[in-house]
């Protein structure tokens, strides 16, 4: 029996996230306050007070999430996990969670991310879309079967739920394709880009750099990464995997199933929302699942 905890990633922001955490606890409050230095504007005004809109925003969207379930990890008691995980983004949570990153570094790399997802969105105009009620391996082959655009799986979030990436006419055409081999629904999202997909190879690049000049600490527990659902304690091969993550599929059904083969019984979120304790419980139905939010 062991505890894994579980970060989620970009689309769990909502309007006040941190502020109780920020007014009850002084731990909590030099976290945040330490925040602000890093990233030179008072990110917690928009976390604490900001429209939905503001919230939307990639540059604040990934640091706010980051900061939010780190800071709830830290300052709860006796949080000793066997493993982690975290849902793109929240890999970088993770990482912090199991000793491999400070806060510090943690943050001025998710900022990092930020930034050059940002740029490549601009360069590349892309959407990413929902495909709800299909098996993995029949969307896979109608994807397979558009040559002329850009489109990828980018999200394994549970079975029957797979969020792909690509070009602006690539999505349309899936989308359309997908409905016609059963999907129940395939929604394009209002996303600003194609994330987890070839066309964010311009911020791989940026954030390639950032990633090897950051200091890795041996990790406290084992983490299982996106790329291929493998627990991972070697900091280069954590490195490399945190990079190709930009550009390769998050397969978190598979995560969650090797963390389950490999002992896990009981999964707690950290962070706002609940989203991935949902997901979990659609991998398996056995699974104890708690959030910390």
């Amino acid at each position: 029996m062991k505890h894994a905890y579980i970060f989620p990633g970009q689309g769990s922001q909502f309007s006040g996230m941190g502020k109780s955490l920020y007014e009850q606890h002084p731990k909590a409050k030099e976290y945040f306050d330490a925040a602000n230095d890093i990233l030179g504007f008072r990110i917690t005004d928009i976390m604490f007070s900001g429209s939905d809109e503001d919230l939307k925003q990639t540059k604040v969207t990934q640091p706010a999430i980051f900061i939010h379930s780190v800071i709830l990890f830290e300052t709860a008691e006796f949080l000793i996990p066997d493993m982690v995980a975290g849902h793109s983004l929240g890999e970088f949570s993770a990482l912090v969670a199991n000793k491999v990153l400070s806060f510090q570094d943690g943050l001025k790399l998710v900022a990092k991310r930020a930034e050059a997802m940002q740029n490549a969105c601009e360069k590349n105009p892309s959407t990413m879309a929902a495909v709800l009620g299909l098996e993995d391996h029949v969307i896979e082959e109608v994807l397979g079967n558009i040559t002329d655009e850009v489109v990828v799986p980018a999200n394994y979030n549970s079975p029957g739920q797979l969020v792909i990436s690509g070009s602006i006419a690539g999505i349309n055409k899936a989308c359309e394709a997908l409905k016609a081999a059963g999907a129940k629904r395939a929604i394009v999202l209002p996303v600003g880009g194609a994330f987890h997909s070839p066309l964010m190879s311009p911020a791989k690049d940026e954030l390639q750099q950032a990633i090897t000049q950051t200091h890795f600490n041996n990790p406290t527990c084992p983490i299982y990464q996106n790329v291929d659902a493998q627990p991972y304690i070697n900091p280069g091969m954590i490195k490399q995997n945190l990079i190709n993550q930009l550009t390769a599929p998050v397969r978190w059904t598979q995560t969650i199933k090797k963390m389950i083969d490999n002992g896990a019984t009981e999964f707690t979120e950290v962070g706002p929302g609940s989203v991935l304790q949902g997901l979990v419980k659609k991998i398996s139905k056995e699974a104890v699942t708690s959030g910390i939010n």
